[in-house]
């Protein structure tokens, strides 16, 4: 199962970003790609997205936890019966915040200032079908990690 881990400290505090996080509605601001989100209710969220030939696509995902106490979320994508199938068994994510320790290093330009700092780790889990699992787990752990580094990214530019 290709995975894909990244970890940023964040210039921000967990109870900041536990905001933006934890509600779907803000995906467009810091996921990659995400133009809006539609249909929230109940642990279950849409993504509108839009492709690099400016193609709309949607996805629809479950949340299937998300503890407060821990600050970690985690939520899968519904893959069956979606053109999505044809590559993905499964496709879940996981987002944990931790305060930052006193040695971890802040992003540019926020040193010394005592702003409240947050590791922001984000791990993406993906089972592939077909020919896939043999030949792509490389492509696909690589378009993972980028897209979690676009997501750090989101998150840094947001709370800065």
């Amino acid at each position: 199962m290709p995975t894909a881990r990244r970890s940023r400290t964040i210039a921000a505090s967990a109870d900041e970003l536990w905001g933006v996080l934890s509600d779907p509605h803000h995906l467009p601001r810091w996921w990659p790609r995400v133009t809006r989100v539609e249909d929230v209710e109940d642990g279950a969220f849409t993504e509108v997205m839009t492709t690099s030939k400016g193609k709309v696509v949607r996805a629809d995902f479950d949340l299937l936890e998300a503890d407060e106490q821990e600050r970690s979320l985690r939520w899968s994508q519904r893959v069956e019966g979606t053109p999505f199938a044809r590559l993905l068994k499964s496709a879940e994510t996981e987002v944990r915040l931790a305060p930052a320790s006193d040695g971890q290093d802040l992003p540019a330009g926020q040193e010394g200032f005592g702003a409240p700092a947050t590791v922001v780790t984000i791990e993406l889990r993906q089972a592939l079908t077909g020919f896939f699992p043999r030949f792509g787990g490389f492509m696909v752990r690589r378009a993972a990690a980028a897209t979690i580094d676009e997501a750090l990214n989101g998150l840094e530019r947001i709370s800065g």
